[in-house]
């Protein structure tokens, strides 16, 4: 038994995602520039790698938009950012000794000063607070994914989302792929039905192993697993959550984005057992049910030395879809055969070559910086937030070797990350061991 796209789309009350949208597009020429009454400025909360991007992308999407100020746990990581973007954007980095803000409260700081936008990209367990507070001052939102390391936490974002759309605030998630045109027009292509009804899917993000931090003379326990936060649960959400969540949200988003029923898998460390990798995992395996009978089947891994897959493929009644992260691929095969092509779609070289200057990261804050231009308010909340609860329903079977519906995943009481966090807190979240691990 198969369930139709039409009806996946019809029961989600999603409209078909197979436009691309052009964003009212306002970068800046290369002159002489000064911020002015019109100026939008914008404060970043986590200094890393990808916060980082994430600043010089915003400072790129608008001719009139600074960065003012910024806020991490750590000054080192603070002041390296800071020097990044300064080199890459001195005329649009103005941030001053009093706009940076240090410490585990200093997201607050941040969004009480006069930013007009909040780029949120701290360590996932932190995402609630921090996108509560941005919301609550009445900040437009860029908001890296994922949102929650567990139930009661997505269950605040669930609520920040809707007051923000309430607030008319932009909220724009950290789900990447969504703000890529070759996959922007291939779902839409398997939305409106060209490879029929879905039959069965599967998808994979399995990769190597990521960065680790020695532990330096003068670190507390906290400043440990903060600074080397993937291999913390409570921290990260694990790499289904912090990482893999990037082909989940393909997944749900080829089906329609409809919550799936249940979920059934394991998962486990085989490799990186070290105690340096805390309590993660390092594979996991399931199977997600769909009305109808449908079934999705995913993978996700971080070891060295094994074979890398990063894809969606998906299988209908009239064809099939692949859409590979690694090649580029974008192929519909079957009745209605199909191959996205960009240097088909210019009939000029330069606009050619302009539009691959224009990646998928930057599409995002080109889209959120003209909603705010333009007064029509983005908002991804619900797309984003469900997503985020598929994946974590993903996790709770892995963990307990259990079948957990999403209705479970989503009332669970189970939280994660420690109320009163400080310096000196000592906490520890025993690694999961399927088959003995409750639900909770």
């Amino acid at each position: 038994m198969h369930y139709s796209r039409r009806e996946f789309i019809k029961k989600a009350g999603v409209a078909t995602a197979g436009s691309i949208v052009i964003p009212h597009l306002t970068w800046a020429a290369n002159r002489p520039w000064t911020s002015n009454s019109n100026t939008l400025k914008v404060g970043l909360i986590g200094c890393g790698g990808r916060g980082t991007a994430a600043a010089q992308e915003a400072l790129n999407a608008d001719k009139n938009v600074v960065l003012s100020a910024m806020a991490d746990a750590f000054a080192d990581n603070l002041e390296a950012s800071l020097k990044t973007l300064i080199e890459k954007e001195p005329r649009k980095v103005q941030v001053t000794e009093k706009n940076k803000f240090v410490g585990l409260d200093a997201y607050q700081r941040l969004v009480e000063s006069d930013v007009d936008v909040v780029l949120l990209a701290a360590p996932t367990a932190f995402r609630p607070d921090h996108l509560e507070a941005a919301v609550n001052a009445g900040k437009h939102v860029f908001c890296e994914k994922p949102f929650a390391v567990d139930a009661p936490g997505l269950r605040r974002v669930m609520a920040a989302a809707q007051k923000a759309k309430e607030k008319q605030l932009s909220l724009v998630s950290g789900f990447c792929w969504r703000y890529h045109l070759p996959k922007r027009e291939t779902f839409g292509k398997v939305l409106n039905g060209q490879i029929g009804g879905i039959l069965t899917a599967e998808a994979t993000y399995n990769t190597g192993e990521l960065w680790y931090k020695e532990r330096r003379k003068g670190w507390s326990d906290m400043e440990y697993k903060l600074r080397n936060w993937l291999y913390y649960n409570w921290l990260s959400g694990d790499h289904i959550v912090e990482q893999a969540i990037h082909s989940v949200d393909m997944l749900q988003w080829a089906m329609g984005d409809v919550t799936p029923l249940r979920v059934t898998g394991s998962g486990g460390r085989q490799k990186r057992i070290d105690p340096k990798y805390g309590n993660v995992f390092d594979h996991f395996a399931l199977t997600y049910e769909y009305e109808g009978g449908v079934k999705a089947y995913f993978f996700c891994r971080q070891q060295n030395n094994t074979a890398p897959s990063y894809a969606v493929e998906l299988a209908g009644d009239e064809g099939r879809c692949l859409v590979d992260c690694r090649t580029g691929k974008h192929e519909i095969t079957g009745k209605k055969p199909w191959k996205y092509d960009d240097e088909t779609k210019f009939t000029d070289e330069n606009a050619y070559k302009k539009s691959q200057t224009r990646s998928m990261y930057q599409q995002e804050h080109d889209e959120l910086f003209a909603s705010i231009r333009d007064n029509k308010p983005i908002n991804d909340g619900e797309w984003m937030t469900r997503s985020n609860l598929v994946a974590l329903a993903g996790r709770m079977a892995g963990y307990t070797g259990q079948t957990i519906s999403l209705e479970q995943a989503l009332s669970s009481e189970e939280v994660l990350f420690p109320a009163d966090l400080s310096w000196e807190t000592r906490y520890d979240v025993e690694i999961a061991i399927p088959g003995i691990t409750e639900f909770k």
